[in-house]
């Protein structure tokens, strides 16, 4: 399968599957167009047949990093490989690019998020642990938004 730049229709059929993907809807509010209209270069789809089955929306912060926003992969997918692939292929980019960090972030609960990104890719946690059984940065998403944030040096 191979790795190509997220379009429109991509968008809206994952919109349209989104439960697929995430097991339910409460990811919808962080799938927003400007994904693919403002950061298009940065946000990567793998398609089954002509139809998305993973997808990594990322973009260059203003920290000189790339920073992956969402990775989904469709249930029938997942434990194949599909989200180190997109990571790997974001980090080829931002190498190329010069960019010399990485960062994500997960909710403290997301176990398989934490799993994924500190054990799988390697990714280091950063923050305090303060009620958590890892470390977070408080109010990283806002007032009482505590969350997990990754960092990679590339």
């Amino acid at each position: 399968m191979n790795i190509e730049n997220c379009t429109l229709e991509d968008y809206y059929t994952i919109i349209d599957d989104l439960v697929d993907f995430w097991g339910s809807t409460r990811t919808l509010s962080f799938h927003h167009p400007l994904y693919i209209h403002e950061f298009g270069q940065t946000a990567f789809v793998i398609r089954d047949q002509g139809k998305p089955v993973a997808y990594l929306f990322g973009f260059i912060s203003d920290q000189s990093a790339g920073y992956v926003h969402l990775v989904g992969i469709r249930e029938h997918y997942q434990k194949q490989g599909l989200g180190s692939l997109l990571y790997e292929h974001f980090i080829t980019y931002l190498k190329k690019k010069g960019y010399t960090r990485l960062k994500a972030i997960t909710t403290p609960e997301n176990e398989k998020s934490i799993a994924f990104h500190h054990r799988k890719m390697g990714m280091k946690m950063i923050g305090e642990i303060n009620g958590y059984a890892v470390p977070v940065v408080k109010n990283y998403a806002g007032k009482g938004q505590d969350r997990v944030v990754f960092i990679k040096d590339l």
